[in-house]
């Protein structure tokens, strides 16, 4: 079976799965167990569409779960079916053709199942990269960056935690001339990656700030 979970769905299911073990763990009534199972099923299965009866083998024994140790085998098993983020370094510079001597992370490195949105931040020029891929599409923009004193509410992922002001320039309406964009986004983008359970917010971002 071909990989078919993109990795925002993956932490979707590992939230859910979370749901179940903390139910089975508070919850004496067997009435309640079971809707919360029922629950859980049904919010992950809603966010596929067209599933094959195999894809649908692999993730309805969620309702089995107990407790953690059958959780994590559970989600070890689903993360073999994680779609890689697709991308090389390559089209990572192409899209970057005006910046001199890009430094892109070392991709061969990292498992890019984990990945959403990939995301460095450059010290030699000040600026933070985000790259992601939307309907097999890569896109790309870059800006400044500059770390919050306080936490707050990422505008990519919705959680509470470290943030900075990511800042795009982007074309005004007349010629020649210049805008700014942003909005406050995780400092930690694997934090921000594991906590992505939907490309909503993160889509709508990307394309405010391309203009």
């Amino acid at each position: 079976m071909e990989p078919f979970i993109r990795t925002d769905q993956y932490n979707f299911i590992r939230v859910q799965v979370r749901k179940l073990v903390n139910g089975h763990s508070t919850a004496k009534d067997a009435d309640v167990i079971k809707a919360i199972e029922d629950m859980v099923l049904e919010n992950i299965l809603a966010m596929f569409i067209n599933m094959n009866d195999e894809q649908k083998q692999l993730i309805q024994p969620v309702v089995e779960i107990h407790d953690k140790e059958m959780a994590e085998k559970y989600l070890a098993q689903l993360k073999q079916y994680v779609i890689p983020f697709n991308a090389s370094e390559q089209a990572v510079r192409k899209l970057f053709p005006k910046v001199k001597k890009l430094s892109v992370p070392p991709l061969d490195k990292m498992d890019l199942r984990d990945i959403v949105y990939l995301s460095w931040f450059d010290n030699s020029t000040s600026k933070k990269y985000i790259v992601s891929s939307h309907e097999n599409k890569l896109s790309g923009i870059y800006g400044s960056f500059t770390q919050s004193n306080q936490k707050g509410i990422c505008s990519l992922c919705n959680g509470l935690g470290e943030v900075g002001m990511f800042l795009a320039e982007i074309k005004g309406k007349e010629k020649g001339t210049f805008t700014k964009r942003g909005n406050y986004i995780c400092s930690d983008s694997q934090k921000c990656n594991e906590n992505l359970t939907s490309l909503d917010k993160l889509t709508d971002f990307i394309e405010r700030l391309k203009g």
